[in-house]
């Protein structure tokens, strides 16, 4: 049986679903074929841990599995993988809606592609407009202030960022955040679940 090599995503198709399917997908695709290395094995399942207890509130986890991923991607040497993976971590806490930069991509910057880099800015609020292209049609849309971006992406992740978009620009109306809770209510992702309840209550 012959096994087709898979070539590697592009990084604004890796966008289109959340940031962590996208950095699975990368690291399980570079390995060109099964059976992928223990190290692509073992980052994509930390990265999902570090995804899942930022959402739920897990703290000490959170640190541990994204310690544990960043050992594993650093012996690539590819600092773009590693850009990547600080970027997937403050994506959840931005889903969470903690306010703040992510200095660990920042830190990284130099090596992240330019998707990866407009992703960054968009989640900090400073999304340049030649940079929108890079992003995919929901966050496009969400950045432009369009309310129904919500319906455009069926990924709870990428819901509960297009709605923290719309929120920083003062553009969440009852009906995203009633989906935004719907959505984290949904994952039982109960830090980001809280911190939608909040805003549903202050518009209330």
């Amino acid at each position: 049986m012959t096994v087709r090599r898979r070539r590697p995503l592009h990084p604004a198709a890796l966008l289109r679903a959340s940031l962590l399917a996208a950095t699975a997908a990368l690291l399980l695709a570079a390995c060109a074929g099964p059976p992928p290395p223990d190290w692509a094995l073992d980052a994509s399942a930390a990265l999902r841990q570090v995804q899942a207890a930022a959402l739920e509130g897990r703290d000490r986890v959170e640190a541990a599995e994204f310690a544990r991923a960043k050992a594993q991607l650093a012996r690539t040497g590819r600092a773009d993988w590693l850009a990547r993976a600080e970027l997937l971590r403050c994506a959840a806490h931005a889903a969470r809606l903690d306010a703040g930069d992510c200095p660990g991509f920042e830190a990284l910057r130099a090596d992240a592609t330019p998707a990866d880099a407009a992703y960054a800015d968009l989640l900090a609020g400073r999304l340049q407009p030649a940079q929108l292209p890079l992003l995919p049609a929901h966050h496009r849309r969400a950045a432009l202030g369009d309310t129904a971006a919500m319906t455009a992406t069926t990924d709870p992740l990428a819901q509960l960022l297009v709605a923290a978009t719309l929120l920083r620009a003062g553009r969440a109306d009852a009906a995203v955040v009633a989906q935004a809770v719907d959505a984290a209510s949904a994952q039982g992702w109960r830090r980001a679940l809280l911190a939608w309840l909040h805003v549903q209550r202050r518009q209330a």
